[in-house]
């Protein structure tokens, strides 16, 4: 049963194991209920047969169930509640792990929205079915068949009068299930739609200004509310429907119990003592099922979130063992390689990367630089051919190991609404003050830090969104030098910055790569002229590699690549 509830509510074993917990309470509880109802019937047969029990009797067990029912009142919320708590955590902890493992080409197809909705809503949404339906529903129809059997064992009549409307009214539910479920998928995936456009107009709220583009994103957003809302009533109409359709079934449960039996009290069928625990049965029955079926839509309409928790457990993590690497020459052969499987960026790449030395990626915007650079980090992993580290393929290196070998600096910075010195020691968590304030000063980060109201201990916003790009992209630099990693990637550093500081990034950068294998791509053809070696990319594939005096005789990409940027440079407006 463990195992069905991790499949079919997407909970974790512990979760699971709980709930299993959370459903024996909840049976016991149901059960506590009947034990007054018999005290009850003693009371009536004292007064019908003139038997004559004691006070103290009555007394003594009236406390006893009094105390057991509080105990399992007690336990039911302390499985349902506090262990709820301890799954929502769990879970989200443990999706988070799951996204950490996977590969950067996962999030290039997912919204970020979507995951954090995920994250959020959906276990949200499955903590409050833990607490307040999936432990009474399951609990039910363990309860159910076994007070089934004594009702219709005892007098099959009355008992199937109890039961047969129950039975009828679940019937309806269950054939609405599809229909139940259709609906509320199509809510949900719309909500996730208006989600990611609010999420959009606000990161993109600068240029949807710029272009004058707020009145018609306001139209678009307020015909997606409408369509939301139209689904959202649909939705609850679907599930109101058979949901109200049962209960009025259901209702007929005492009604025929009281008819039959009076009938059959009065043909002397029956005696009183039997048709009052029948009706009390009937009245039990009543007040559980209409609680139960609430709970059947709230899990309807998980169905989609479930779904959605499931994907991300089943994506393809990115495999490999931990290991050390001894060495760090890079070596790509044959590397092919697509976002899309319709569209390849990568076609047969082969060339190498030498420890101690240089290596420049150069060719025109989309030609594949970039991916290359994601390949050999394993932020995406190839489609064909091999790459490896010091003799290593990496697909067999985890991830963790190869991490900590590299020190990436891309193009698009990535900063956390934290302080300048916490920002930069992500770097190396276990780096000192000291050490961090070295490795920005090598990033020419201390002449901007200076000028901020707190220096170091400033904090500088969502992404870094109070600093320039310049500032943004040092700081990514600074990073690097803490780490102080045997490779080093660099993507377009120099793009952010001025000429004053590129000159004085270069001059550090010759003391953070003695040793060290490095991989750069720059379009600033003379920052790169005098690597150890420059690889020509074209559409996909290597078109030469030397150094630069080699390639302008013998690679036309090339020559054309330095007209262009001899070109660029004279430019004038």
């Amino acid at each position: 049963m463990r195992k069905w509830l991790e499949r079919r509510f997407a909970l974790t074993p512990q979760g699971a194991a709980e709930t299993m917990r959370a459903i024996l309470a909840s049976f016991l509880v149901s059960l506590s209920t009947y034990p007054p109802a018999c005290l009850l019937l003693l009371v009536i047969d004292d007064f019908v047969f003139g038997r004559h029990r004691s006070v103290s009797f009555y007394i003594v067990l009236s406390v006893v169930i009094l105390i057991v029912i509080l105990l399992l009142l007690f336990l039911e919320y302390d499985c349902m509640y506090n262990a709820t708590y301890r799954e929502s955590a769990n879970l989200r902890t443990e999706i988070a792990d799951r996204l950490n493992k996977l590969p950067l080409s996962y999030f290039s197809k997912h919204d970020t929205s979507d995951l954090t909705q995920t994250i959020m809503a959906d276990v949200d949404a499955i903590e409050h079915a833990m607490s307040h339906s999936i432990p009474k529903f399951v609990a039910f129809f363990f309860y159910f068949p076994i007070l089934a059997v004594m009702l219709i064992g005892y007098d099959y009549k009355l008992g199937l009068a109890v039961i047969l409307p129950i039975v009828l009214g679940y019937s309806l539910i269950a054939l609405s299930k599809k229909v139940q479920i259709r609906m509320n998928r199509k809510y949900y995936l719309q909500l996730r739609e208006n989600s990611e456009s609010f999420q959009e107009a606000i990161e993109n709220a600068q240029e949807i200004r710029s272009f004058g583009l707020s009145g018609p994103l306001r139209t678009k957003l307020d015909a997606q509310m409408e369509e939301s809302e139209k689904l959202h009533l649909i939705s609850e109409i679907t599930s109101a429907v058979p949901l109200l359709s049962a209960n009025i079934v259901m209702q007929l449960s005492l009604a025929l119990v009281i008819l039959l039996g009076v009938n059959m009290l009065m043909s002397g069928g029956i005696s009183v003592l039997v048709l009052t625990a029948y009706i009390i049965a009937a009245l039990k029955i009543k007040e559980a099922v209409e609680t139960i079926s609430e709970n059947v839509s709230e899990l309807y309409y998980l169905d989609a979130r479930i779904e959605r928790i499931n994907a991300i457990r089943n994506a393809p993590v990115q495999a490999g063992e931990d290991a050390g690497i001894s060495g760090c020459d890079i070596r790509l052969k044959d590397v092919t390689f697509s976002y899309n499987e319709d569209s390849p960026v990568l076609r047969g790449v082969t060339f190498d990367a030498a420890q101690d030395q240089v290596t420049a990626l150069v060719g025109v915007s989309g030609c594949g630089k970039t991916s290359i650079l994601r390949i050999i980090s394993r932020l995406y992993d190839y489609d064909g051919g091999s790459v490896t580290i010091g003799g290593k393929d990496i697909k067999g290196i985890s991830t963790s190991s190869l991490f900590e070998k590299i020190s990436i600096v891309f193009q698009d910075v990535t900063l956390f609404n934290t302080s300048v010195m916490e920002n930069i020691r992500l770097g190396s968590r276990d780096a000192t003050d000291e050490q961090v304030r070295e490795a920005a000063r090598l990033a020419n980060c201390e002449e901007f830090v200076s000028r901020l109201p707190e220096g170091y201990d400033t904090k500088i916003g969502e992404n870094g969104i109070t600093l320039s790009g310049g500032e943004r992209q040092r700081l990514s630099i600074a990073r690097a030098f803490l780490k102080d990693a045997p490779i080093i990637i660099l993507d377009e550093i120099a793009a952010a910055l001025d000429v004053e500081n590129e000159n004085k990034i270069q001059d550090s950068l010759n003391q953070l790569i003695a040793g060290k294998t490095v991989i750069i791509i720059s379009h600033r053809l003379k920052s790169i002229e005098n690597a150890d070696q420059i690889v020509v990319i074209s559409e996909g594939k290597v078109d030469a590699a030397g150094a630069h005096e080699e390639l302008l005789g013998t690679s036309h990409v090339y020559q054309n690549l330095v007209k262009n940027a001899a070109l660029a440079e004279k430019f004038m407006y």
